[in-house]
């Protein structure tokens, strides 16, 4: 069997490996597992605030903090002086080698996360840092960095300048959420949201090997929305993720945060409601519902909006605290996975903090599409005690692992339909903040889990930043 998110198709290529089965489970294919391997430190200062909730090391929804290519994975933070670096490793190596970008961090704000992406048509590194609603900084290293790293000066000079553009493409200057996406011919493409929190669209670039095209804009911001409370006419679409499977269809789980509170039960909630999934077989220049039919075109005044038919997949009232960017993965067979988490209705209709109310009483829940074309939704017995996201990763054999708050990780296995979730790492030991970064890239090249993870500290006291391996069924 093969992996299959993120990256994939354009990295399994350039990797050597055993032959895999087809994605057919058999009794006796092997059950979910993790076996620690090592931990290495990147970091013993790397820089700390908390701001919404999170740490700027180590948001859960940056894609890719942590990357693996031919044989080499790449890490990106920054250290306490606001410093961004770039640092990296042959796999299975304990020590890593540190580049110094050349870009400080601009504000205690941990949505300004670094992601990095790789275009294997000429074998460069990309790196989309520091933006929250304004100007971006992108980097892009010389041609063929990535491609021969054993043989590759490791130095500043190997990176280009930071730019406020992609190579004189402006984009817009209210941008947030980079997400590098490598196509199945070896391009790249930048996903992004254009505007703000409740007000804003999602929209992509892409870049050829030779030069970026901004694609446009896929999602509204327009319509009404209705609730049993109130309306709302602006909002945003927030992704869990964007990803290609195995035969080039290009998956994307949401949720829309309304910019109205009215939609609420209580002004301390949070406004985003229902999962809804969309998919795109040309490469992101058109959309369509679960159905199949065409909801929205990309750089066309027809894009995806809430009032579309046909996209929700999993309904759920603003009123339970449903968190926005959590998780998703497609399986061999290109069928869509998701994690979301909410406060149930068992533990009231009506959250009045969407902090407290996670901690004490969210649940995380695996949702995906079976085989018959329905949609299965299983919650994961493990409580969050936390307000933050969880990771979700798929192992050659299609079992599935929820990657929690302090580094916790649940399995469940394809064989029992993924519904016999069971806490596999407790995350003693790490005393890691809350949410976490994984290698989705790893995966499919070495059946190794990386992880990373900020320790616990205090104020804006630097603590240590790691990365902990563990070894999945081979």
């Amino acid at each position: 069997m093969r992996r299959r998110t993120v990256l994939t198709t354009a990295l399994l290529g350039a990797v050597a490996g055993p032959a895999l089965t087809t994605g057919t489970a058999r009794a006796a294919d092997p059950g979910p597992s993790v076996t620690q391997t090592g931990t290495t430190q990147l970091d013993s200062q790397a820089i700390y605030f908390v701001s919404y909730d999170g740490l700027v090391n180590n948001n859960s929804f940056q894609k890719n903090g942590l990357l693996t290519y031919r044989g080499y994975q790449y890490a990106v933070w920054y250290t306490a002086d606001r410093s961004a670096v770039l640092a990296r490793r042959a796999l299975g190596a304990t020590t890593w080698s540190k580049i110094t970008i050349g870009h400080k961090l601009k504000s205690d704000d941990s949505h300004n996360v670094i992601s990095m992406g790789v275009s294997r048509t000429d074998g460069r590194l990309h790196l989309a840092m520091d933006s929250h609603s304004d100007g971006f900084f992108y980097v892009k290293s010389v041609a063929g960095l990535l491609d021969n790293p054993a043989s590759t000066t490791w130095t500043a000079a190997v990176l280009g300048a930071v730019q406020t553009s992609l190579d004189g493409l402006a984009l817009t200057t209210q941008f947030t959420y980079p997400q590098f996406v490598a196509t199945p011919a070896g391009g790249l493409q930048l996903s992004y949201r254009v505007g703000v929190s409740g007000n804003g669209r999602n929209a992509l670039a892409e870049y050829n090997g030779s030069a970026w095209t901004a694609l446009g804009e896929w999602s509204a911001s327009t319509g009404t929305y209705t609730s049993s409370h109130g309306s709302s006419t602006a909002r945003n679409m927030y992704l869990h993720g964007i990803d290609y499977d195995l035969n080039g269809r290009l998956h994307s789980f949401f949720t829309w945060r309304e910019q109205n509170a009215a939609v609420m039960c209580n002004a301390g909630g949070i406004t985003n409601h229902d999962t809804g999934y969309v998919y795109s077989t040309d490469r992101g220049r058109s959309w369509r519902n679960d159905a199949g039919t065409v909801v929205g075109t990309t750089g066309s005044s027809d894009t995806v909006a809430v009032t579309d038919a046909g996209l929700v997949v999993d309904s759920l009232n603003p009123d339970h605290s449903l968190m926005n960017q959590e998780s998703q993965a497609t399986d061999s067979a290109g069928l869509p996975h998701a994690i979301i988490s909410y406060v149930p209705g068992r533990f009231g209709q009506c959250t009045t903090n969407y902090v407290t109310d996670r901690t004490a009483n969210g649940r995380a829940f695996h949702l995906r599409k079976n085989a018959s074309g329905g949609w299965t939704k299983t919650e994961i017995p493990v409580a969050l005690n936390s307000s933050q996201r969880t990771r979700l990763v798929l192992d050659r054999y299609d079992n599935a692992y929820a990657i929690m708050p302090f580094g916790r990780i649940a399995g469940a296995s394809k064989s029992s339909g993924h519904t016999d979730w069971k806490l596999l790492f407790d995350g003693s030991g790490l005393n890691a903040f809350g949410e976490v970064v994984i290698d989705e890239t790893r995966v499919p090249q070495d059946g190794i889990l990386s992880v990373m993870y900020q320790e616990r500290s205090s104020g804006t006291t630097p603590s240590a930043l790691h990365v902990i391996d563990f070894r999945l069924p081979a």
